[in-house]
């Protein structure tokens, strides 16, 4: 944010708010942060979100992601955290509201960005916080019967609830108080599908309210794969993070990798070898193409297209073997380390490559020839489920899925890092919204990954080690380990207490398979993180689902749902 612009528009917000009773100011900037950060005074939290919406000084039109910080020895003891972003500007900006243990209350931001609605009720269960004026302040990710709060910091990690009947997840029916029935002849009848159904594509349960054949009311309920990602990480050291990142979103495992593994690296300050960052972008869009083809082909699975499955599914198997090359496994493959790579890449992996890069486009053309014309498919996808990208925005959607709404944004061109910066490459964009033009978004970036990958491995892979040469980070050599003293000792440290990270905080992003993939980190210096919070892209995207499925079919509901690529690790982690 340019700095004429941040003062002018702190000194308006403050003379307009003025100073508390304990002569606080209603914002207060943040210094020595990764990004810019403002404290934000909780009465004044609304009022200067929407200035920073509407203000074209600065356009923060995104809530990227929000989430509560546990500081048990400071007073106030929490923080509510918001991440912002302005896609007509490119630039970020995290906010910040104290609150005290006795007096958790906190205004609800939904009338500024519909994104917010999720991320408050995890904020009210995971940490207790009052979100006044909420229209279904609830449990999202753990169940009714669940009591406290478990990323605070004096949640037992151990403690667990027992679900009982009378516990079950009662439905907010989204739509039900402007459902209006014209025809006497059907009565309202209520269908629950999942959690345990192949068209969820996930454990997740959707309740339809249905009119003859439409849905007039919806609700979706979660969190039946949650696992508390955040806190276990707390428990965990810096690297034994990493293979949690893999059940993420599974699909594309090892963007995950990356994703959180450049953030704890920008915290220590490393410098990766050349191989290593050629080698994460070349298997970043590799697993980029296999989580497209994985949606496209369930997405066609669920309207009956079936032969499509095996053309793409293929693909993903030939990229599977590609990755179980190098790192011995093929779904969760864990293969990034801190500071590089699990380990060096194998002799052939060059002829691999090229091998797939060959292979894929027969198959890719074939789908395309069956379904992209296809009256059967058009009349199942062309205005189904179908969003505006300024709503998409306002909701908090990134990927696949706000292009597909005519929205570009994507964090390998606006903010590039690796090696997207050196490549050329387009960034497609269409203007549908819906199920028809997430399958052809999807279709369209597959070709902008091959041909990243193409210029990749025309360059050539190159020479040096696959990880950095940094005792405190990286394991030495077993040979070493087992014949050198000071080798050994090193190897002791780094298992038995991890990695020191510098104490400090740091928001990292890349361009997941379904949007921007951030993880907000925290550390307090000791080998383990402090806090993780993790920006899902599905995560808004799920939640906008009732009002994209209400006055839909239910065969219209699955085509939906399909076509969003809602991962349940990703969205409930």
């Amino acid at each position: 944010m340019p700095a004429l612009a941040a003062s002018s528009l702190l000194d308006d917000l403050n003379e307009t708010y003025g100073t508390d009773a304990a002569g606080v100011a209603a914002v207060e900037i943040e210094d020595a942060a990764d990004q810019p950060t403002w404290f934000v005074r909780r009465d004044a939290l609304v009022e200067v979100c929407r200035e920073l919406r509407d203000n074209p000084e600065t356009r923060f039109d995104l809530m990227l992601d929000a989430c509560g910080v546990d500081y048990p020895d400071r007073e106030p003891r929490f923080e509510a955290v918001y991440h912002l972003y302005s896609i007509p500007r490119g630039e970020r900006l995290r906010l910040k509201v104290r609150l005290a243990e006795d007096d958790l209350a906190l205004p609800t931001l939904i009338p500024v960005w519909k994104a917010s609605n999720w991320f408050e009720r995890e904020m009210y269960e995971m940490f207790g916080f009052e979100v006044q004026d909420h229209p279904n302040l609830s449990r999202l990710l753990t169940h009714e019967a669940f009591q406290g709060h478990p990323l605070r910091k004096d949640y037992d990690p151990a403690k667990r609830w027992i679900l009982t009947e009378d516990k079950i997840y009662k439905p907010k029916l989204i739509g039900m108080d402007e459902a209006v029935i014209e025809d006497d002849m059907f009565e309202q009848m209520t269908v629950n599908i999942g959690p345990s159904h192949p068209a969820m594509h996930g454990t997740f349960r959707v309740m339809a309210v249905l009119d003859g054949e439409t849905i007039v009311a919806s609700d979706v309920e979660t969190g039946y794969l949650h696992r508390c990602f955040e806190k276990m990480c707390e428990t965990h050291t810096w690297q034994q993070v990493i293979p949690y990142t893999d059940r993420l979103n599974y699909c594309s495992s090892f963007i995950n990798n990356v994703g959180y593994c450049r953030v704890v690296e920008k915290m220590l300050g490393l410098e990766l070898p050349p191989k290593v960052v050629w080698a994460r972008t070349v298997l970043s869009e590799f697993s980029r193409i296999m989580d497209h083809c994985v949606c496209n082909g369930a997405t066609l699975v669920d309207v009956g297209a079936l032969t499509n499955f095996w053309y793409l599914f293929q693909i993903r198997e030939e990229i599977y073997g590609l990755l179980e090359s190098c790192f011995g496994a093929r779904l969760t493959v864990s293969g990034t380390r801190i500071g590089g790579l699990l380990a060096d890449l194998p002799p052939d992996f060059m002829e691999r490559a090229n091998k797939l890069l060959e292979m894929m486009p027969p198959f890719l053309a074939d789908v395309d020839s069956l379904i992209t014309k296809n009256r059967i498919w058009m009349d199942r996808s062309i205005g189904i489920g179908a969003i505006s990208g300024e709503e998409a925005v306002n909701w908090g959607w990134t990927g696949p899925c706000l292009r597909a709404s005519g929205v570009g944004y994507d964090v390998r061109k606006a903010h590039p890092y690796d090696l997207y910066d050196t490549v050329d490459f387009e960034v497609p964009t269409l203007n549908g919204g819906d199920v028809y033009d997430r399958f052809r978004i999807r279709m369209l970036e597959i070709e902008q990954s091959q041909r990243i990958i193409r210029q990749l491995l025309d360059r050539g892979m190159p020479e040096g080690p696959h990880i950095v040469d940094n005792p405190h980070v990286a394991l030495p050599p077993k040979d070493a380990a087992y014949n050198e003293m000071e080798a050994m000792i090193y190897h002791f440290k780094l298992i038995m207490d991890g990695i020191q990270v510098p104490e400090g905080e740091r928001y990292g992003m890349v361009e997941g398979a379904n949007g921007e993939l951030g993880f907000y980190c925290i550390s307090d210096g000791s080998g383990k993180p402090y806090r993780i919070k993790v920006r899902p892209p599905c995560f808004p995207i799920f939640s906008t689902f009732p009002r994209l499925i209400n006055g839909g079919s239910i065969s219209d509901l699955i085509a939906t749902l399909g076509g969003l690529n809602i991962i349940a690790g990703e969205l409930e982690r």
